[in-house]
This record gives C-alpha cells, sequence and structure tokens, in this order.
C-alpha cells in the first residue's frame, strides 16, 4: 500500500492504518530497534509504541516521508529504552560505542541557544553528508544513525571491517573538519 493511502487511514482515525503500517514498514523498524536493543523483547516493545506514537502523533502532522518519520520514532524510543538499561548488561554496547565515536565532532549540549545551535548543526551535518559519495554517505548512515555494527556493514557492502574502520575514522575526521568550518564550536 502507498504511504499517502497509509496516512489517509490515520487521518480517517482508521485502525486498519496500523495493520498496513506494520506490513509495510514492520522489519524496517525492529532492524533499527534491534541494532540499538539487541534484544527481542525489547525491540517488539519498542516498535508496538512506535505504532501507538504513529497513531497519537498523526494527525496533526503528515509526515512527508512515513519511513523516515517511523524510522526516527522507533530510533529514539530504542535509545531512551537503552539509556534506561545499562550498557554492559544490554545492547551489545553498539549504540554507546557508535555514539562515542562521533563524540569528538559532535558540540556538547547546553545554554540557553542550544535550540538555534542544533538547527545549524542539522544543516551542516546535511551538507557535509550530501557532499560525500552516496556509498560513504550510506556507510555513515548505517553507522550513526541505523547503529548498524562494522561487521554487519562490512557484509552489506562486501569490503573488509578494517575498511570499514578506517573509513568511518576518516568520515569522522572530514565531519569535524567541516563543523569547524561552518563555525560551530566542538
Amino acid at each position: 500500500m502507498e504511504d499517502n493511502r497509509i496516512l489517509e487511514l490515520y487521518w480517517k482515525r482508521s485502525e486498519t492504518a496500523i495493520t498496513r503500517t506494520a506490513e509495510k514498514y514492520g522489519r524496517f523498524c525492529q532492524t533499527i530497534s534491534y541494532n540499538i536493543l539487541h534484544n527481542r523483547e525489547d525491540v517488539e516493545e519498542c516498535v508496538n509504541d512506535t505504532w501507538l506514537n504513529a497513531w497519537n502523533s498523526i494527525p496533526p502532522h503528515y509526515p512527508n516521508r512515513l519511513s523516515a518519520y517511523l524510522g526516527k520514532i522507533t530510533r529514539n524510543l530504542s535509545i531512551n529504552r537503552f539509556k534506561s538499561y545499562s550498557a554492559g548488561k544490554r545492547g551489545g554496547g553498539q549504540a554507546a560505542l557508535a555514539l562515542s565515536e562521533l563524540s569528538d565532532c559532535v558540540p556538547a549540549a547546553g545554554g540557553v541557544e542550544e535550540a538555534v545551535e542544533e538547527m545549524f548543526l542539522v544543516d551542516a551535518i546535511e551538507m557535509f553528508l550530501y557532499g560525500l559519495t552516496e556509498q560513504k554517505r550510506h556507510i555513515f548512515i548505517q553507522r550513526y544513525w541505523y547503529l548498524t555494527p562494522v561487521k554487519e556493514i562490512a557484509r552489506i557492502y562486501g569490503m573488509s571491517e578494517s575498511k570499514i574502520t578506517s573509513t568511518l575514522f576518516r568520515l569522522r575526521r572530514e565531519l569535524k573538519e567541516h563543523l569547524e568550518k561552518e563555525g560551530i564550536v566542538l
């Protein structure tokens, strides 16, 4: 079913919207959540919470890309659940590891101007990503948005883990340089 038809079901408050959403985006959202949590029960709860959040937020929101909207909800729910657990006990440490890799590239939060600074940061990161080759952009997004383990990224792209690791290292360095050129304080 097309996304615009699914969104129409949400706007009509038809419970079929959730069924159609789960059919089309269930595996997508499960993958995002599993890459963060590595626990099937927690993944199932987060994905079910994604459908509830979508139901409660559409309307009034009308997302341009339903997949991105659902992916963001799933990711945020999963990260929040991950934060509530100790990284050593659950999740295999992938979320903490991937986020710590970016710690030198992203400024610390805080201050009254945080929202404005975040807008500039988002714009600068988008400019950086669109300046990359498609493959590098996908590798970066797989690692730092979907929190996919390096081993899995290597398998997806038919590369060695060391090649992916060195590519990510160079991309983080390039991102840091790009953000500094844009005047974003790290």
